[in-house]
């Protein structure tokens, strides 16, 4: 169907697939506390001590989690070198940080914060309901050969443009669960690749990553060995996503960086179907409130946020919809519907959504490289654009202005989060820096 968008500054831009800023009109100070949403601030509590009772288990499954405990974590990085070739060694542009979810254990990316947990916390639910651990029995028992056996009965399903199934197909298979990945034909090959190798069964589909999900449901629906990991409707994903923000706060609370009215957090996160920013967003409003502003970044052609929630429609709106094509090298992010549980979850929470074009994502992607020694892949170096968005752009004034926080720039927080990247093979990795030195230039 086709949808006319309202009037807006950022219309014209978002139809002629121009890079540009929208800010959300419905933003409301304490959205967090509202009673109809369909999760609660202690839900992240909740999750964090899902976390912390796993953790046993994915240090025994994980070798690389033992430094940590079995804790997934990733390094919150200064943005110096790189902060020159962007154009942001102004004070206006506060303390800027990079939050390196590129380069989680697991999975490398940021995905391993939802897929491993969804997975790994379905694994309990099922070896308890089935009598395979008692209470008090030590959770590493699912670890072990006769735990493998059992959950080799049973399959876990997704659908997903790479990262998400990487993540699934990780922890299902350290577990013992067969694993298939449906895979939209955005797809890279490198990622059908891994996922082969570690004995996931990858189902390709001629279509985008929509179509993917609804076919990895429909197969899940049909058998109940099949537990199918739903990123268009998951709580549990969501939640996983969330404590990361309770990371966050105690990395800033370890620099001595204050949150507060004079010194506001701006988070800048890359955004596919919802879920991964969605749920940061969200664990961020349960620890900063207000102080803190959570901006999604999107591809010109795939802005599937921006455009549903700009639309004010109930119904789903696809960026096919308003005449893009949801073409772009960022597979990531190549997502033409969001998730209609983030929405709801976003719709007075999320501060805007910024678009970024695929050769920006690659001068990015080299500048980080060179700079600063950081290895993403093109969806993960979205964020950069943010800084200069909320600064320099009318709209970023505007909402800086309004919300009577532009005179405090200089002791705003800023941080880009980078999604993925640490697992990209070798010559994979080469070619991105190839075809970013063809593009020229750093910002």
């Amino acid at each position: 169907m086709a949808i006319h968008l309202p009037n807006n500054p950022a219309r014209s831009d978002v139809l002629a697939a121009r890079p540009t800023l929208w800010t959300n009109p419905h933003y409301t100070e304490n959205a967090i506390a509202d009673a109809t949403l369909p999760v609660r601030p202690s839900d992240v509590g909740e999750a964090r001590e899902n976390w912390r009772r796993l953790a046993p288990l994915l240090e025994a499954c994980f070798p690389e989690l033992q430094a940590t405990n079995g804790e997934i974590r990733s390094d919150l990085v200064p943005l110096e070198a790189m902060r020159k070739a962007l154009g942001y060694d102004g004070a206006e542009f506060g303390t800027l940080l990079v939050k390196a979810d590129s380069a989680l254990p697991v999975a490398g990316s940021i995905k391993a914060r939802g897929g491993v947990y969804e997975v790994f916390l379905f694994a309990e639910r099922l070896a308890r309901r089935e009598g395979l651990l008692k209470a008090g029995e030590d959770i590493r028992r699912l670890a072990g050969p006769d735990a493998k056996t059992f959950f080799s009965r049973y399959t876990i399903a997704v659908g997903s443009t790479g990262n998400l199934g990487l993540s699934v197909g990780v922890a299902a298979r350290a577990l013992g669960f067969r694993a298939t990945v449906h895979m939209s034909a955005d797809a890279k090959a490198w990622k059908v690749e891994r996922l082969t190798r570690l004995g996931v069964a990858v189902v390709r589909h001629d279509a985008d990553y929509t179509t993917a999900v609804e076919n990895a449901r429909i197969a899940a629906e049909s058998d109940p060995t099949i537990y199918f990991v739903d990123d268009e409707q998951s709580r549990q994903l969501f939640l996983g996503y969330s404590v990361a923000a309770l990371e966050l706060a105690g990395q800033l609370r370890a620099r001595g960086i204050v949150v507060d009215a004079g010194h506001p957090l701006f988070l800048y996160l890359p955004c596919g179907i919802g879920g991964a920013p969605g749920g940061v967003a969200y664990g961020a409003k349960t620890v900063f409130g207000d102080d803190v502003h959570c901006f999604f970044v999107e591809p010109v052609q795939s802005p599937c946020a921006l455009v549903h929630l700009m639309s004010g429609s109930a119904d789903l709106v696809s960026v096919y919809d308003v005449g893009l094509t949801n073409r772009t090298e960022a597979d990531g992010m190549a997502v033409a519907r969001m998730s209609a549980f983030v929405a709801t979850v976003m719709r007075r929470m999320l501060a805007g959504v910024f678009t970024v074009d695929d050769p920006s994502l690659f001068r990015w992607l080299l500048s980080a490289h060179q700079s600063q020694n950081l290895r993403l892949e093109p969806s993960a170096a979205a964020g950069f654009a943010g800084p200069d968005f909320l600064v320099k752009h009318p709209a970023g004034k505007e909402f800086c202005a309004h919300r009577q926080i532009g005179d405090r720039l200089a002791q705003a927080t800023h941080v880009i989060w980078t999604t993925g990247g640490a697992f990209v093979p070798e010559d994979q990795f080469q070619a991105f820096l190839r075809t970013a030195s063809e593009i020229g230039g750093t910002n």
